[in-house]
């Protein structure tokens, strides 16, 4: 007959494995607001300002579509999602280059601060497949973001914003 002992050390190491489980399920929703507290904004990237077109007008898609831009909106802090905010999109794509106001479009984010605009297909510029986005409505402060696809082949593209209040 054997005797096992649970040691503080044993009981921990368990504790580890099944809070990480939890955490990949998703069961674990109560710890995903406390990871949200102090959320740090996003910072403009270089180059993503890059033939912006201010007031860029809102539209149901760009060109004859076929890509995907989309992403989310949170504020910073908290993390909370946010509704009604215009995200302008340009790129380079097989319709136009990004200084081309053809190649421009904006979109608002729905209620749980997600956007999505479909495009033209985002080919290489300078090298590099990429995307421009920049949130500029005045309420919070104006971000530029200029994500890199990782294949000129990829379909779709995702940036998110957090935003630090004007």
């Amino acid at each position: 007959m054997t005797i096992d002992l649970i040691s503080r050390r044993t009981l921990l190491a368990a504790g580890s494995v099944l809070g990480g489980a939890a955490l990949v399920t998703g069961s674990a929703r109560l710890l995903v607001p406390a990871q949200a507290k102090g959320l740090a904004p996003t910072r403009s990237m270089r180059g993503g300002s890059n033939n912006y077109r201010p007031g860029a007008p809102i539209v149901d898609r760009i060109g004859g579509g076929g890509f995907w831009m989309s992403g989310t909106v949170r504020r910073a802090g908290d993390g909370a999602p946010l509704a009604g905010q215009r995200i302008q999109i340009w790129a380079h794509t097989t319709e136009g280059h990004e200084r081309d106001q053809r190649s421009h479009g904006a979109t608002l984010t729905d209620a749980n601060g997600v956007f999505r605009l479909e495009m033209p297909q985002i080919v290489p510029a300078f090298g590099q497949p990429h995307g421009h986005l920049a949130y500029d409505s005045g309420d919070f402060e104006t971000v530029f973001l200029r994500p890199v696809m990782k294949s000129s082949g990829d379909t779709s593209l995702e940036a998110h914003f957090v935003l630090q209040p004007a």
